[in-house]
């Protein structure tokens, strides 16, 4: 009898001390729960609040600047009040796409080549390798640029070197290991049913790489191209050094040009507080947020419809 009792005596403490974890669980859960809520509205807020204030700093631009001639002119002298911003934008949008182009192919391949061809050891060297050039900083690559490729495409071409297809090569080198490494990691996780399934239909190894894996892989893809847009289209320094920054609309790739964000940083120290041409540079910077924004909403809408597809 008194053995039963200690059993239930026992049974009874075990139950005491699990509903006791159980409610600690919960408060914890609970907490944490909160704070990652309380997290999440928070850098929602900031992100909103830097927003509203480049925003509203902004708009007060058109007090002084019709909006049609903010956008669409040519013409930024401040000191004669012309602030035009159209050849800022063109040359961003330009120089953005091109960086793009050159480094997309080059990122694509090495990704294959170290996800599906490379030998497991190589494979281990390359990719330290390329997520060391994350490390490097901007100022490094226009460093380079400045005394090797700009000299160097200057007695190629018999112009001053300067431009936009100089910077848009030292883009592509920043942005490559950014795409590069996601999309390694998009094509890693396939399963590898479909590779097997697309070589035991007889494809050739090049034929599955190019109609089988690509095409599945795409959305990582479109997500590694997207952080990498994200990047050229903010950089600042290294493109200071190589553009020429002459505000004016360039005739070619090897023409001085001034971009959104160079221009910000070559003319902020110049302005005071509340004027026109401060007013302006803030819009400009709102501009830019905007044109990154949409470019994430565009291109996130199609990786969603190729996930479907």
């Amino acid at each position: 009898m008194n053995s039963f009792v200690d059993k239930l005596n026992e049974t009874a403490t075990v139950d005491k001390k699990v509903s006791r974890w159980t409610k600690q669980q919960n408060r914890t859960d609970q907490l944490m729960k909160w704070l990652f809520v309380g997290s999440a509205v928070l850098v929602s807020a900031i992100i909103f609040s830097i927003i509203a204030f480049v925003g509203m700093q902004g708009v007060k631009t058109f007090a002084d600047v019709s909006p049609w001639t903010f956008f669409f002119s040519k013409e930024w002298t401040p000191s004669q009040n012309e602030f035009g911003i159209f050849a800022f934008l063109y040359s961003t949008l330009v120089l953005t796409l091109l960086s793009v182009v050159l480094s997309v192919p080059l990122a694509l391949s090495g990704a294959m080549f170290m996800a599906k061809i490379a030998p497991k050891w190589v494979r281990e060297i390359m990719r330290p390798a390329t997520d060391l050039f994350v490390g490097i900083p901007s100022v490094v690559y226009g460093l380079i640029g400045l005394t090797v490729i700009v000299p160097m495409l200057a007695k190629t071409t018999g112009t001053i070197g300067y431009g936009i297809l100089p910077a848009a090569i030292i883009l592509a080198i920043m942005i490559l290991p950014t795409i590069l490494s996601i999309s390694e990691d998009a094509i890693r996780a396939l399963p590898g049913r479909l590779e097997e399934a697309s070589l035991a239909l007889g494809a050739t190894r090049w034929q599955t790489i190019w109609r089988v894996l690509l095409p599945a892989a795409r959305p990582g893809i479109i997500t590694g191209i997207i952080l990498g847009m994200g990047r050229a289209i903010g950089e600042t320094m290294a493109v200071f050094m190589v553009i020429g920054n002459s505000p004016q609309m360039p005739g070619s790739l090897l023409e001085s040009t001034t971009v959104l964000t160079t221009a910000i940083v070559k003319d902020m120290g110049n302005t005071n507080y509340g004027t026109t041409w401060n007013n302006a540079l803030y819009l400009m910077a709102l501009v830019l947020l905007l044109i990154s924004l949409s470019l994430i909403i565009i291109i996130r809408f199609v990786a969603k419809r190729s996930e479907v597809k």
